[in-house]
C-alpha cells in the first residue's frame, strides 16, 4: 500500500507528464493522443512506473516502445519542471494500461450472454 508521501508525489509526476505529453507529445508520438493513466512511486521516490493509455493508434506496443526510447528526454524534461519540489526526480518506466482492452473484452463476453440467453427458449414455459 502507497503512502500519502508516495500518492502525493505521484499525483505531482501524473499532472507534469500530462502537460509534457499534451505540449510535447507530438515529437515522439504523431497523430497519436497520450494518457497517464496511473503512475506508481517507489518508497524512495527514485523509480516511477507510468501506465499510459493510447488513442488513434493500432500499434500500442511500438508507441509504448517509442516512449520508453525517449524515456531519458522525458525525465530531463520533467526534472526541468520539479527540480524545486523534489530532490531526486525519478526514472521512469512507462507501461501500457490495458485497463480499456479488457473492458471491451468484457463487454463482448457479457454480449455474447445476454444473446445465447436470448435465443434460448424458456424451459420454465415448457413445462407448464
Amino acid at each position: 500500500m502507497e503512502s500519502k508521501r508516495q500518492q502525493k508525489f505521484a499525483g505531482v509526476l501524473q499532472e507534469e507528464l500530462a502537460t509534457i505529453f499534451q505540449r510535447e507529445g507530438a515529437e515522439y508520438l504523431p497523430n497519436t493522443l497520450v494518457t497517464i493513466t496511473k503512475v506508481r512511486v517507489s518508497p524512495d521516490l527514485a523509480v516511477a512506473k507510468v501506465y499510459l493509455s493510447f488513442l488513434n493508434t493500432n500499434e500500442t506496443s511500438i508507441s509504448i516502445a517509442t516512449v520508453n526510447s525517449h524515456a531519458g528526454e522525458i525525465r530531463y524534461k520533467l526534472g526541468a519542471r520539479i527540480r524545486h519540489q523534489v530532490r531526486v526526480v525519478p526514472s521512469l518506466t512507462f507501461f501500457l494500461d490495458d485497463t480499456n482492452i479488457y473492458v471491451e473484452h468484457m463487454d463482448k463476453i457479457f454480449d455474447k450472454i445476454s444473446r445465447e440467453r436470448k435465443e434460448q427458449p424458456d424451459s420454465e414455459d415448457e413445462s407448464e
